[in-house]
């Protein structure tokens, strides 16, 4: 799955840089709206992110662009790639600024794990 987001002035911190937590709190959610749809039906909550580095400043205006992609799935626990790309609109080139992996967990009703659904088919993987 993809996704973009533009970099407005409330993303940014008093440097004028994106502020991290901004690009973590987006992570999640485009990795989670991922998992949501290929598993239709679970209720997924993040349990872990792996790794958190941040390789480049991101400057207002800039257009992210995220491709969250399945990499493993367990019994009642999915996992996530998530790169962040950032696109420079005058030339059409990007650059990688971000990735790291995202894992959910299936919960029931009852906020115990529930046993994931069999995995999609390849075609179906967004």
């Amino acid at each position: 799955m993809e996704s973009y987001k533009v970099v407005r002035p409330e993303h940014l911190n008093h440097y004028g840089y994106l502020f991290g937590g901004f690009l973590l709190k987006w992570v999640d959610e485009i990795s989670w709206i991922a998992a949501s749809r290929e598993y239709p039906g679970c209720q997924f909550v993040t349990v872990a992110m792996d790794k958190v580095e941040f390789r480049k400043s991101v400057r207002q205006g800039t257009v992210l662009r995220f491709k969250a992609r399945r990499s493993k799935m367990g019994q009642t626990s999915v996992q996530y790639t998530v790169k962040v790309y950032a696109d420079d609109l005058a030339t059409g080139a990007e650059e990688a600024i971000f990735s790291t992996h995202v894992s959910f967990v299936c919960l029931d009703g009852d906020g115990g794990k529930k046993r994931l659904p069999a995995a999609p088919a390849a075609g179906k993987a967004k």
